[in-house]
C-alpha cells in the first residue's frame, strides 16, 4: 500500500471506533484480494528465509493473532508479503467477548489498549476458513480458553481445541497470558503451569501418534512476569520438550500513560510495551535452550525496533499495533537492506 494512500486511509479511519473500523477495513481488503485485483497487489518477501520449528518462511516476519481472530482474512494477509499469519485466540465455543467499548487508540502514544477477552467464532469455523484457503504462507493457530470456563477446568478447552488444530496448523499456541479474560494469567503460575504443560504435552505426543505429524507446540507469556517465573517456565519448557515460546503478550502496566488512560480495563500494545517485552525477551532467550524457537512481540514499529529483538535473541517477529499506525509498509522497512 503506498505511504500516501495510507495516511488518507489513515486520517479517515482515526475518526471512526477502532474496532469497527478494523472489521469493515479487513473485509473490503479481503474482497480486494480475493478479486482479479488481489493478482495485482500481491506481494511476496522472500528475504532472511530460516527455517524454525521445522518450517520454512520466506521471512521472519509475521501478523500477531488478535489481527484476523477467524482465518476470515487470509487472502489479504498473505498477499502483502508476510512470511506467516497467527490466527485467533479461538475457543472451543464461539463467544462475543467483553462489553463494547473495548478497543481504545492512544494516537500520541503509538499504542492501543483492549478489552475484547477472545471474542471469535469458535475453533470448529477457524479450523474450516483454514481448510478451505489455499495456503501459501505458514498458519499458526492460537488457542485458548472460554470466559465460562472455570481456570481450574481450564485445560478440557485447551484440550478439546488442540485436537481441532493439530492435522491443520503449522503450528499451536496456547495463550495463557491474555489479561482480558479472568483469571487466566494464574495458568502461568508455580504448580498451576507444570501441571497444565503436562498435561498438553501428554495429549500433543498421543495426536502426534495419531496423525504421525509433529505440529509444533509454543506457549505465549506475559510481560508483567517475574525473573523467578520466567526461570519456571524456561525450565518447564525443556522439561516438557514445548518447542518454542512468543515473548510476549499485552501489558497491564499503564503506568507511563498519561492520568487519562491509566484507568482503562485491558492490555496495552504499541510503542509503550517495547522496552518491557523486550526485557523479557532478553531474559528468556540468555536462559533458553537454542533449540527452542523465540518470537519476539512488542512495540515493533520501525526496522531498529524489530533489529533490537533479533539481537536479544528473537528468532521470529509478529507485528500487530505498529502496523495501525504505520500500514503495511512497515514489514517493506523492517526487511529493507
Amino acid at each position: 500500500m503506498n505511504k500516501l494512500i495510507f495516511q488518507i486511509y489513515k486520517q479517515i479511519a482515526f475518526r471512526v471506533d477502532p474496532e469497527k473500523i478494523h472489521d469493515i477495513s479487513l473485509v473490503l481488503l479481503e474482497f480486494l484480494y480475493k478479486s482479479f485485483i488481489g493478482k495485482v497487489l500481491h506481494r511476496k518477501i522472500t528475504k532472511n528465509s530460516r527455517e524454525q520449528l521445522n518450517i520454512k518462511f520466506d521471512n521472519p516476519i509475521g501478523l500477531a493473532a488478535g489481527f484476523d481472530k477467524n482465518a476470515d482474512y487470509l487472502n489479504f494477509i498473505s498477499n502483502v508479503g508476510f512470511g506467516f499469519v497467527e490466527v485467533g485466540t479461538l475457543t472451543p465455543k464461539a463467544q462475543s467477548g467483553n462489553p463494547k467499548p473495548r478497543v481504545f487508540r492512544l494516537v500520541n502514544d503509538e499504542a492501543i489498549i483492549n478489552h475484547l477477552g477472545f471474542n471469535n467464532k469458535g475453533i470448529d469455523y477457524g479450523i474450516e476458513r483454514i481448510k478451505k484457503f489455499n495456503r501459501n504462507i505458514p498458519i499458526g493457530v492460537n488457542i485458548g480458553k472460554n470466559a465460562s470456563t472455570d481456570v481450574k477446568d481450564a485445560y478440557h478447552d485447551y484440550e478439546y481445541c488442540l485436537r481441532k488444530a493439530y492435522a491443520v496448523a503449522d503450528y499451536i499456541t496456547l495463550n495463557i497470558s491474555s489479561p482480558n479474560t479472568k483469571d487466566l494469567r494464574e495458568l502461568q503460575k508455580g504448580e498451576k503451569v507444570s501441571s497444565f504443560l503436562h498435561s498438553i504435552k501428554k495429549l500433543h505426543d498421543n495426536l502426534k501418534k495419531v496423525y504421525k505429524k509433529h505440529t509444533p507446540l509454543v506457549i505465549k507469556i506475559a510481560p508483567d512476569i517475574t525473573i523467578d517465573m520466567i526461570n519456571d517456565l524456561v525450565t518447564l519448557i525443556e522439561e516438557y520438550d514445548i518447542d518454542g515460546i512468543i515473548c510476549t503478550n499485552t501489558t497491564i502496566d499503564k503506568s507511563e500513560l498519561s492520568s487519562k488512560y491509566r484507568d482503562i480495563q485491558g492490555g496495552l500494545s504499541g510503542k509503550p510495551l517495547l522496552k518491557k517485552s523486550n526485557d523479557v525477551l532478553y531474559n528468556v532467550s540468555k536462559s533458553l535452550d537454542k533449540n527452542k524457537t523465540v518470537f519476539g512481540v512488542g512495540g515493533i514499529d520501525s526496522q531498529e525496533s524489530a533489529n533490537q529483538k533479533f539481537s536479544l535473541g528473537a528468532d521470529l517477529l509478529q507485528l500487530y499495533t505498529g502496523m495501525v499506525y504505520k500500514g503495511p509498509n512497515l514489514l517493506k522497512e523492517i526487511l529493507k537492506d
